[in-house]
């Protein structure tokens, strides 16, 4: 296996440029790939082979060395896109305790981001996909899809929609990552898809809640491949987490604490490892370091990509 002198030093553009490509060729090397990449070329063309690999990569352990080198990319460039504070985020002009904000939800910083994964949960496979799934998949690092791979082992059935998981974040800005599995409406959703995508947002919340979260990030589940259309989308979404907010704040801290989903099931155990608290395991969420926090006190941030989903949420709250 290639080896790697190590420090946890930031890099400049050129040991950007060696640490991308000591990973790519760690990947190659894992798969017997044996025409080595050719040297010197443009970081975003190394990169971009680097996403392709991981985004193909079965789940597996990998070294110490190639984990502190990608971690010190990823964070790296999560820090040079910017890290945006979701506690600092202006609030709307019609529910102070909601904010709109346009960026990568990658680059947030906030206590839990929502991924919206699909059933089997361990990230898109597609090289480079430009979808959510992919993205937080990347920048997380490896470690994500080995975590997901182990909640899903434990349950030994596929992800039912409407539900959370809950893993750590790793190199992500965020804390966790609240993985629920929104429904597939292709363009005509009932009233079950409906039903489902309200209990996305519903269940996130109590995740987060339960795992003393004071900013949650969603964001727009089941608009994409899914195809719920986006205006619905928007409103069931806002709906939702305004309900729930509303309904936890009348009925304080102690009424939400415990670890019951929205449908009534449990909210299903954290997986964490080296990111924020540990070696992987798998817990309930009252075993997060942190106690359950008011849900008075939530901040709930919708993020958006586009100019459609921007000016439909801004529509709805101002």
């Amino acid at each position: 296996m290639v080896q790697a002198n190590v420090s946890c030093a930031p890099v400049g553009a050129r040991g950007r440029d060696e640490d991308v490509a000591y990973l790519v060729r760690y990947l190659r090397e894992e798969r017997g790939l044996v025409q080595a990449p050719a040297e010197g070329r443009p970081f975003d063309e190394a990169f971009a082979e680097f996403r392709a690999l991981v985004n193909t990569r079965e789940p597996r352990p990998a070294d110490e060395r190639f984990l502190a080198v990608q971690d010190r990319l990823l964070r790296g460039l999560i820090v040079q896109a910017g890290i945006a504070r979701a506690a600092e985020l202006p609030p709307t002009p019609v529910d102070a305790r909601l904010s709109v904000w346009r960026g990568d939800i990658t680059t947030l910083e906030a206590d839990a981001i929502v991924n919206a994964a699909n059933s089997a949960l361990l990230g898109c496979w597609l090289p480079g996909h430009h979808c959510i799934d992919n993205a937080i998949h990347t920048f997380a690092g490896v470690q994500l899809r080995m975590a997901c791979a182990a909640l899903m082992e434990r349950q030994g059935h596929a992800e039912p929609t409407g539900r959370v998981q809950v893993t750590d974040a790793y190199n992500l800005p965020a804390r966790w990552v609240l993985h629920t599995v929104g429904p597939i409406a292709n363009g005509a959703p009932t009233e079950r898809h409906r039903r489902e995508l309200a209990s996305c947002y519903e269940s996130c919340l109590e995740a987060a809640a339960a795992c003393g979260c004071r900013t949650v990030a969603f964001c727009c589940v089941s608009t994409g491949t899914f195809g719920f259309p986006q205006r619905e989308a928007a409103e069931i979404a806002v709906g939702a987490v305004r309900s729930w907010l509303d309904r936890h704040a009348e009925e304080g801290a102690d009424a939400v604490g415990g670890t019951r989903g929205a449908d009534g099931g449990a909210v299903r155990g954290v997986a964490s490892g080296s990111g924020a608290a540990g070696s992987a395991n798998a817990s309930g969420p009252g075993s997060s370091p942190e106690a359950p926090g008011a849900p008075s006190g939530l901040k709930v941030v919708f993020n958006v990509f586009g100019d459609e989903d921007e000016a439909i949420y801004h529509d709805l709250l101002g």
